[in-house]
């Protein structure tokens, strides 16, 4: 069973980048068509996708988010992660790695991490 942990620095001061690897059991990250993402979600508010790295390297990003965010992979890890620069408090909030994968009816699979708190705070 595919199993994804999040981990993270926890609280971050303003202005600093923000580090998010995922670490990726049971299966390989390089498995044909699957997708790993990112996603938060800020107190109050609803889920946001931060971007995503395909199973062939290919990556996407939200446009909202596009300047301050780069998603990488380490295959030799199994491992994803996503950095995120210019910290501000608005940043603060649960992110979430994410697997997700398209039947051929085209349904969208989803399996989340258990998600790690980011506060970003002085």
């Amino acid at each position: 069973q595919v199993q994804l942990q999040e981990s993270g620095p926890g609280l971050v001061k303003p202005s600093q980048t923000l580090p998010l690897p995922c670490t990726v059991s049971a299966v390989s990250i390089t498995t044909n068509s699957w997708y790993w993402s990112w996603v938060r979600q800020p107190p109050g508010k609803g889920l946001e996708w931060m971007a995503y790295i395909a199973y062939n390297g290919d990556t996407y990003y939200s446009p909202s988010l596009k300047s301050r965010t780069s998603i990488a992979r380490d295959t030799s890890k199994n491992q994803f992660s996503l950095q995120l620069s210019s910290v501000t408090p608005e940043d603060t909030g649960v992110y979430y790695c994410d697997r997700f994968q398209y039947d051929s009816s085209l349904r969208r699979y989803d399996c989340w991490g258990q998600g790690t708190q980011v506060t970003v705070s002085t």
